[in-house]
């Protein structure tokens, strides 16, 4: 039985490119999936490796999923190692507790993350930021230093003047990665800057409302020319917690880990529990106020979830 991998998914229909084949010259199979799917709960995802078998009409039928090593709920991919976390400087305003959501979720799933600050051409260059919220240079810069500093790699780039394009596809030459963030930060604009042919539809940020509107409409793996694939999925601005518990917040703050070993208690959720190195670490400036204070809200919002349910 044929083997190959679903390239993207939309209306009912898994599109799997056989093995052995490139994306850009190979034959993809229209696919239905198999009925015991659905009855067992499972759904074939962008990025599966699959078994299928070829239908009389030309088309095809998934009959296996293989194993996955990685797999997100939203967006809803497996087999992706590397998250490209995608967030505009301004329009709209850098959003850093969103940014850590999404830094919690890409831990909790063992992803690598790479972060794509764009729209670097609307930074001011003075020390503050200008009247229409775009960021100063300078603040851009302490953001930068906090996040590399806990080890996440950073690439600024600006599509208007094709800055840092090249960069970010180095970051991403040979795996499958994933595009996330906001609606309206830029990635098609980036990606239509990345993969030469390529004509994603953009929109506009919306002034009125502060955010873009959604234009795109499915997930789906794109080739990049320097080998590998992308996938650009639908934009969105709410993720929660539903698969992950309160005591396993901390350790997607990788920041925290070294102290929590020092902690009193094994399990501190570093409220107030006595001799907790991860607080005393805030105070002395090891660990950034910010980030922790993004866990706390994180930590309270899971709580009342689990008490609501």
């Amino acid at each position: 039985m044929p083997q190959g991998s679903i390239v993207k998914a939309l209306s009912g229909y898994y599109y799997v490119l056989p093995a052995g084949q490139r994306l850009q010259d190979g034959e993809i199979v229209q696919c239905r999936a198999r009925g015991v799917f659905k009855k067992k709960g499972i759904t074939p995802l962008v990025g599966d490796d699959v078994r299928y078998e070829l239908t009389e009409n030309g088309e095809g039928t998934v009959t296996e999923i293989l194993p996955r090593f990685s797999e997100l709920i939203r967006p809803p991919i497996a087999n992706v190692r590397l998250a490209a976390l995608v967030f505009a400087v301004a329009e709209p305003t850098l959003n850093l507790q969103l940014l850590d959501k999404f830094l919690v979720h890409i831990e909790k799933s063992g992803l690598d993350a790479l972060l794509i600050f764009t729209k670097s051409d609307l930074l001011t260059t003075g020390g503050a930021a200008g009247g229409s919220g775009a960021m100063a240079a300078a603040e851009l810069e302490r953001i930068r230093a906090l996040y590399e500093g806990i080890g996440y790699p950073i690439v600024t780039t600006s599509s208007h003047l094709q800055d840092g394009v090249q960069a970010v596809l180095e970051h991403l030459s040979g795996t499958i990665s994933v595009f996330a963030g906001q609606s309206g930060v830029g990635k098609s604009s980036l990606l239509n800057a990345m993969i030469s042919g390529l004509a994603l539809e953009t929109n506009a940020i919306s002034h009125r409302l502060g955010r873009g509107k959604h234009t795109t409409r499915h997930v789906e793996l794109l080739p990049l020319d320097g080998g590998g694939y992308v996938a650009d999925t639908p934009g969105f601005s709410q993720l929660d917690f539903v698969e992950l518990e309160v005591e396993d917040l901390g350790g997607c703050f990788r920041e925290f880990a070294a102290s929590a070993e020092g902690c009193r208690f094994r399990g501190c959720l570093h409220l107030h529990e006595p001799d907790c190195k991860v607080r005393a670490a805030v105070e002395t400036g090891e660990v950034a106020a910010s980030r922790y204070e993004h866990y706390l809200t994180f930590l309270a919002e899971m709580k009342d979830r689990k008490r609501r349910y």
